[in-house]
């Protein structure tokens, strides 16, 4: 594997803003959701400015598998954006993320889905992520935290209602 482009693994001088995806189909997911989101505010070199509200959703690719809830927040952080990105695996891993079937179940996922202007075709951390214009599982939470988003330069909402998956896309309410 090729080393790590140097605007992947350098902090930057003054906070960067990102976009990042969480999702759960496994386990009390609304909580380990909610402990995902409290783990980012309590990072000291993070700041979350913003949390969507959650998503119920249909798994996407992979195996027959339960909905998903999905949340994007958008933070502002000191953190490079492979760090950034490292904690969220941390996180994932506090939730016991088994990672063995592609696009199956999980407890957590975390997705960086963008970090200012920077973009990668590395295959370690592609930026933005390489499938994000597609997914409205990311997109419609994402409009939900920030109505005038954008994409690659195309407005978040539109390319979410231009989605494959944006009909299966639901505010969750909880019905406990």
């Amino acid at each position: 594997m090729s080393a790590l482009d140097p605007q992947l693994v350098t902090a930057p001088q003054t906070p960067a803003v990102a976009v990042v995806a969480l999702g759960s189909n496994l386990g009390d997911s609304q909580t380990i959701l909610d402990d995902a989101v409290q783990a980012f505010r309590d990072h000291e070199a993070i700041s979350v400015t913003t949390t969507s509200p959650l998503a119920k959703t249909a798994p996407v690719g992979g195996p027959e598998q339960p909905d998903f809830l999905n949340q994007v927040l958008v933070v502002e952080t000191t953190l490079a954006p492979y760090a950034l990105l490292q904690f969220g695996h941390e996180l994932e891993h506090a939730a016991a993320r088994i990672r063995d079937v592609r696009w199956g179940p999980r407890t957590l996922d975390v997705d960086l889905v963008t970090y200012d202007n920077v973009t990668s075709k590395h295959p370690v951390l592609t930026l933005p992520h390489p499938r994000a214009h597609e997914r409205a599982f990311v997109l419609v939470p994402w409009s939900w935290a920030d109505p005038h988003a954008t994409l690659t330069g195309q407005s978040v909402a539109h390319l979410a209602s231009q989605a494959a998956d944006a009909d299966t896309v639901h505010k969750y309410q909880d019905d406990s």
